[in-house]
């Protein structure tokens, strides 16, 4: 196997369309792709986007149960680049910032970790008590990336997709993809509206 194949884990917090837009990215990009999802995390997604998980992706990547613990994430041995957990649910985060692995998405991402890939927490909640911000900080130590959905406004999005688009661009950069959702900050473009017109 190569090593380029990502993992990607959809828990039961809101943000399916993140999901979602970086599913229909990493596939763009023909990359192999290992999706597991929690229960919680297959019923959020099809509430916010009227769509099964595993009915829309299920023939173009690698589908996991999250209670197999067989399945070749969950060894060290695999080769993954990477592993995003979008949205990660506060549950979800504490498992992983203490090792605890209860679950195939908390053992594929405690791999990651002790084999020193990236992994990439994108957690969805607010607001934020001590122990979130703890177990944020016990996870950044331990080696993941927290890349909480915060979009920026000076791209003046039209969309909600626009905003979703800003957060998977901030995934993507993350993994080392180029990306083409979202322009480099330009001061001269985003102070002088006009200049974008003739750009």
């Amino acid at each position: 196997m190569k090593a380029s194949q990502y993992i990607v884990a959809v828990t039961g917090a809101s943000g399916a369309p993140y999901a979602r837009t970086l599913l229909d990215q990493l596939l763009r990009r023909q990359l192999p792709i290992h999706l597991v999802a929690s229960k919680a995390g297959r019923l959020v997604y099809r509430l916010e986007t009227g769509c099964d998980l595993r009915e829309q992706f299920g023939d173009r990547v690698w589908f996991h149960d999250a209670a197999d613990f067989t399945a070749p994430i969950a060894s060290g041995s695999f080769p993954a680049a990477a592993m995003v957990v979008v949205p990660c649910t506060m549950g979800t985060l504490a498992a992983i910032a203490q090792g605890i692995s209860s679950n195939l998405i908390h053992r594929a991402a405690d791999v990651c970790l002790k084999e020193g890939r990236k992994l990439l927490l994108v957690p969805r909640e607010t607001p934020l008590s001590r122990i979130h911000l703890g177990n944020m900080q016990r996870a950044a130590e331990a080696g993941a990336v927290i890349l909480p959905p915060m979009p920026g406004f000076y791209q003046r999005p039209r969309s909600v997709q626009d905003l979703v688009d800003f957060v998977v661009a901030r995934i993507l950069d993350q993994l080392g993809l180029v990306q083409d959702l979202i322009k480099p900050w330009d001061p001269e473009t985003a102070l002088d509206p006009a200049a974008e017109s003739k750009a």
